[in-house]
């Protein structure tokens, strides 16, 4: 077995193999090689032979070849380096490929070789991978950037809730057409030959004087088709209604949970936005308290300052320091957790290409809100569809009691053998009225209606419930937009407090506390402004679910 792949890096195009260059690999190796050098564009071309295991002459011929081509060779291990070595030697030397040239080759050569493979061959399969587990991927070497649509495309695409809630809502399609297939006429061809030997007496009750005990042995031959078809039953018609609204349940359970998947990527890429703008922030704080701490050095040198004040930027410094760090760790966490939610490589690295922001958007009516969201949730939806596939139920369990018209037919050849039979055939037409049935239809029809009563009662829940979510984002949203209002003047205050403490501590008129007390001070308006953007970009998500619109809003 031979396993190839390809990678790519800046300016190098590597060819990795593991398994035997023997046999018919030899020639899946050249193919790879020459689609290798057609789709290289001036990048240098090497093949990674440290997985190799074996290689025949057919093998040692082509990496001669390959190596002739400009192809670099690497390995591991002593057989490989000594037959890289050999190879780089021949070229060397100008020998050609000849395969009658191996045969001049030294027999100790072959010697020391079996010998170097008996003795290191527990390490070669410490090395070598187990071929029966599928080899993990290359990874990644690329950032992907992504934005918030892009994002959501591929939640959408990739995420295995989102995917789940598409099969089971397929699954429901496939169960209605098993109902929708009871209702259709149903044919089928047979054929069978049986040996047959019969008791008379068992079948008659009695003996025949005169007769002998039993009938046989006997060859009975038979082919032909047979068909059935409902007449009349509404249990079948009743039992197809039923499960097409709970297939259209399904499909709309489906379009619920992808809407609650985007919230979940949304909310998430948003929040990594909030931890990568903190992230900026406390890097520009660093960078501020930095050049404070200098400025305080610089004074202290100069016989203005003190060494307290020093010590006080310091101090700062360190704590700004501290905070990045931490803002650090929360941001590569929550790219973690976005590629989780994605379905990506662990190894992929993510990067997002858009930023908090705010922009102005109306404030809609509640009352209007709360009705759009009636009808656009999904949810609201599949409940109503269920209680529909209850109530066929229960008119299904009481559909039961009526009678039901059955017509039947099979058309035969029959005989003792193949060349002498006659066409027989047998059609009927079957009536079933039920007269006792021990309470069952009773009871299927007392369990329907309370599945209706449940039903009701989460739909009527489901309604309290979508209210609550429609004013408490609306409530959400009008809060945000003023927080981030004021969050933008507290920054700007923030900064001219910097500034003229600044100027204060380097005129000598004041010492360095309020420096610090004014850095203290903006780095809780610049905390104030991100956690307001994040809180307004957050309600403007949670009101897009609430009425049903996420998917509209976010999927592009």
């Amino acid at each position: 077995m031979l396993r190839i792949t390809t990678q790519q890096n800046p300016g190098k195009l590597t060819l990795t193999i593991e398994g035997k260059i023997s046999g018919p690999w030899v020639t899946a190796l050249e193919q790879s090689w020459q689609e290798l050098c057609n789709s290289a564009k001036g990048e240098q071309l090497s093949v990674n032979l440290c997985g190799v295991s074996f290689i025949d002459a057919a093998g040692k011929a082509l990496l001669k070849q390959i190596h002739h081509q400009g192809g670099k060779l690497v390995a591991i291990g002593c057989l490989n380096q000594a037959i890289v070595r050999e190879i780089a030697a021949d070229e060397k030397n100008g020998k050609t490929d000849d395969p009658k040239s191996s045969k001049r080759n030294p027999i100790i050569f072959y010697v020391l070789f079996l010998g170097i493979s008996v003795a290191t061959a527990g390490s070669l399969r410490a090395q070598t991978p187990d071929r029966r587990r599928p080899l993990p991927p290359n990874p990644p070497t690329q950032v992907l950037k992504l934005t918030l649509d892009q994002v959501v495309a591929l939640a959408l695409k990739q995420n295995t809730t989102a995917i789940t809630a598409v099969i089971q809502a397929a699954e429901a399609v496939q169960d209605k057409n098993v109902a929708r297939a009871a209702l259709l006429p149903q044919a089928n061809l047979e054929s069978a030959e049986a040996l047959r030997r019969l008791n008379i007496e068992a079948q008659l009750g009695g003996r025949i004087p005169g007769f002998p005990e039993h009938v046989g042995p006997y060859q009975v031959f038979q082919a032909g088709s047979a068909f059935s078809a409902p007449v009349f039953d509404l249990t079948l018609w009743r039992r197809y209604q039923g499960q097409r609204s709970l297939a259209n349940a399904a499909r709309a359970t489906s379009l619920s949970t992808r809407e609650q998947v985007i919230l979940l990527v949304v909310s998430q890429y948003i929040g990594t936005l909030r931890d990568v703008a903190t992230v900026q922030a406390a890097d520009s704080r660093v960078n501020l308290a930095q050049a404070l701490y200098d400025q305080a050095a610089d004074l202290q040198k100069e016989g203005v300052g003190t060494g307290i004040d020093t010590l006080r930027a310091n101090v700062e410094l360190q704590n700004e320091k501290q905070r990045l760090i931490e803002a650090q760790a929360s941001r590569e966490t929550s790219l973690y957790g976005l590629s989780r939610l994605l379905n990506l490589d662990p190894r992929q690295a993510v990067e997002l290409a858009d930023s908090l922001s705010y922009f102005e958007t109306p404030q809609p009516d509640v009352e209007q809100s709360i009705e759009q969201a009636l009808a656009e949730r999904q949810e609201w939806k599949s409940l109503s569809d269920q209680i529909k596939a209850a109530e066929w139920q229960k008119k299904q369990a009481w559909d039961q009691r009526l009678p039901s018209l059955t017509a039947e037919g099979e058309w035969d050849y029959q005989g003792t053998r193949l060349n002498n039979g006659i066409p027989a055939y047998n059609y009927e037409l079957a009536l079933n009225l039920p007269l006792f049935t021990g309470g069952r239809i009773r009871a299927e029809s007392t369990r329907a209606d309370l599945e209706i009563r449940r039903l009701q009662q989460q739909q009527a829940d489901l309604r309290n419930q979508i209210g609550l979510d429609v004013k408490t984002a609306l409530i959400n949203l009008t809060s945000a937009r003023s927080e981030v209002q004021v969050a933008n003047l507290g920054v700007q205050l923030s900064q001219q407090e910097v500034d003229q403490a600044r100027d204060r501590f380097r005129a000598g008129v004041a010492n360095n506390i309020e420096v610090i007390q004014a850095q203290d001070s903006l780095a809780r308006a610049n905390d104030n402004q991100i956690a307001a953007l994040y809180r307004f970009n957050q309600a403007r998500a949670d009101l897009a679910r609430s009425v049903g619109q996420m998917e509209r809003v976010y999927a592009k």
